[in-house]
């Protein structure tokens, strides 16, 4: 309907009775997007405004740009742009009629969501955002067609608008907003300039807030790889991230088939204060800002990679749901694993030094990665560095067994804590024989992934097994005389049965090479990996020192002595002694209570005065 004054007055063709406070009930958590929204709009009418200029060779030569200025008496916010502009018939199909099957579908689908910003966009909202901090909202544009004539749209927060041409003269279109007394804030430039780094910072044409320009129009990741130099990815990390430390390696996504995907990802430094559970990807559509937190878009495994993906292919207004289910998305979290598959492969075949101190970063998340995903493992296997006990020196799987093939075939003998296992690492030492330390707390889980992958391959820890490598060969027992005719080995062994408390171990005697370790407790492999098991599920810890073995080193002095010490009948020394040797052994194992330390420190007094006597005598 047109009145005498040629105002044409109606009805926003929506299906629900006033969408606007809809609009504000859902949207208000998250009031900054409007501004977002707007300036897309205004970005999206430039582009095509380019794009016909080529098509139509209109040979415009327009500086391209969008100015957003705040009129603190007057109360508005107005961004304007020179892009395509609308006519009046423009004006009703995209601005008065936005479709929605009911408000009440509206309101079912959306009530529950966590983040409502998300449902911008999804009917046609992008504008309408505008409602959630203005009380009237106007539009003046002009079409770029020859002859068109200007417009002005009016609403103010009802269904109803009035529409009217205008004298507006330069093309494009200008969005102005009365801002509701709640919302002064949005007349502080500091605050729009806030929003506009975090949205619009990167977008391809000026964006200017009182004349002064505010993004960077040409991100690092919409440049190819070989135009950006490894001072350039340095720079823009820390334009990203201004307090983090310098990243470890970073990855630049160029992809135009099967989809459209641009990026650069790093792999920060990590330090204590990093949340590792926490998606740290900035996502953009288009150069628009999307959101910070898209775990969705990453595997699991790769959560610490930070830095920016645009993918213009998924829409402007993502919703988690879409993220989860959505093809591309898994296409992206494949194609992101391979690129990281492919720079681990990359930095093990350089600097051997620079590879093992960025491997102690990053490789929790390696393993992790080829305990999920089987193509991620078949990329990266040979790659996989493991320290050698005892120092600094790195091998592969594969380096390690090639050199151990002649002395335990197949069987990888690791260490998951140096300082506790120090006796058992010296008699490996001794014997030149390498052990690989597995001290991650995946470790545990990795190994069995390694044996799954590597049927003929097992692991032991350094305490469960002594390999025949560390025995005496062909050690001849020898006969002590006297009635019962024993053995060397079988009178130790009586002696330490008779004497120990602890009756839940094999005793076993066996000369080993190193005659300096007394004796040292064996924990079956299979005992230690059904502990871990049932601490991961919660259940009751099972006995680590079931069908366990007391290995008495018949070569150690010390041994040797206590039979001496048996023969002449100093029963009360000799329990001292095995107790001691016992709580040696054990202490590589287990800490002490309070009470067994106690006895442990007392004990140690009287071994002591023991001592001194011999000296003395």
């Amino acid at each position: 309907m047109t009145d005498q004054a040629g105002i044409e007055k109606g009805n926003i063709s929506i299906s629900t009775e006033n969408i606007f406070p809809i609009i504000k009930k859902w949207l208000y958590s998250d009031k900054d997007i409007f501004l977002r929204e707007l300036v897309s709009n205004a970005i999206d009418a430039i582009n095509k405004l380019q794009h016909i200029n080529v098509v139509e060779q209109l040979k415009l030569l327009d500086d391209y740009g969008v100015d957003i200025t705040v009129d603190k008496d007057q109360g508005t916010l107005t961004v304007k742009d020179n892009g395509i502009g609308m006519t009046a018939d423009e004006v009703r199909r995209y601005i008065n009629q936005v479709a929605f099957s009911s408000a009440e579908e509206f309101v079912q689908k959306f009530k529950n969501l966590e983040d409502a910003s998300q449902i911008i966009g999804h009917f046609g909202l992008g504008f309408y955002s505008t409602f959630m901090v203005a009380n009237k909202v106007e539009i003046r544009t002009l079409s770029y067609q020859d002859g068109a004539k200007g417009v002005h749209w009016s609403c103010d927060g009802s269904t109803a608008y009035e529409l009217e041409e205008t004298g507006k003269k330069d093309r494009g279109t200008e969005i102005i907003l009365y801002l509701a007394d709640d919302e002064k804030e949005f007349l502080d430039p500091v605050k729009i300039r806030e929003i506009l780094k975090k949205y619009c910072n990167f977008l391809p044409h000026p964006i200017r807030l009182a004349g002064d320009q505010v993004n960077d129009r040409n991100p690092l990741w919409a440049k190819t790889p070989s135009e950006v130099s490894v001072e350039d990815y340095k720079t823009f990390y820390t334009k990203l991230y201004p307090f983090a430390e310098e990243p470890l390696f970073w990855i630049h996504l160029n992809i135009d088939f099967p989809f459209n995907l641009k990026g650069i990802l790093y792999f920060p430094k990590l330090n204590t204060e990093f949340d590792v559970s926490k998606s740290h990807i900035k996502l953009f559509c288009n150069q628009v800002f999307v959101t910070d937190n898209c775990p969705e878009l990453i595997p699991e495994f790769l959560t610490p990679l930070q830095g920016c993906i645009d993918a213009p292919d998924l829409p402007l207004n993502v919703s988690r749901s879409y993220l989860q289910n959505e093809p591309q998305v898994r296409k992206i979290r494949e194609v992101v694993a391979g690129r990281v598959a492919s720079k681990v492969n990359e930095l093990a075949k350089g600097d051997q030094e620079v590879y093992a101190k960025i491997w102690d970063d990053i490789h929790t998340f390696v393993k992790y990665g080829m305990i999920r995903d089987d193509k991620f493992h078949d990329k990266v296997k040979d790659q996989i560095i493991f320290r050698v006990a005892g120092g600094q020196t790195y091998t592969t799987l594969p380096e390690y067994l090639h050199r151990a093939a002649a002395s335990h075939e197949n069987k990888v003998f690791y260490s998951n804590d140096e300082a506790a296992q120090s006796t058992y690492l010296k008699l490996f030492q001794k014997q030149e024989m390498e052990v690989l330390v597995l001290d991650a707390l995946i470790d545990s889980h990795f190994i069995q992934h390694l044996e799954m992958k590597n049927p003929d391959v097992t692991f032991k820890r350094v305490d469960s097994e002594l390999t025949e490598n560390l025995i005496e060969a062909g050690e001849e027992k020898k006969i002590i005389t006297g009635p019962d005719q024993k053995s060397d080995d079988e009178r130790i062994e009586a002696i330490f049965k008779e004497a120990l408390v602890e009756k839940s171990h094999q005793v076993k005697v066996q000369g080993l090479k190193d005659e300096s370790v007394p004796a040292v407790i064996l924990l079956p492999e299979e005992n230690r990996r059904m502990q871990e098991l049932t601490r991961l599920m919660g259940a009751k810890d099972v006995d680590l020192f079931k069908d366990s073995t007391f290995l008495v080193n018949a070569a150690n002095p010390l041994v040797k002595n206590l039979v001496r010490i048996d023969q002449a009948g100093k029963k009360e020394e000799v329990r001292l002694l095995i107790d001691q040797i016992y709580d040696l052994a054990y202490l590589s194992h287990k800490s002490f209570d309070k009470k067994r330390m106690e006895a442990f420190l007392e004990r140690s007094n009287k071994v002591l005065e023991l001592l001194s006597r011999e000296i003395d005598e």
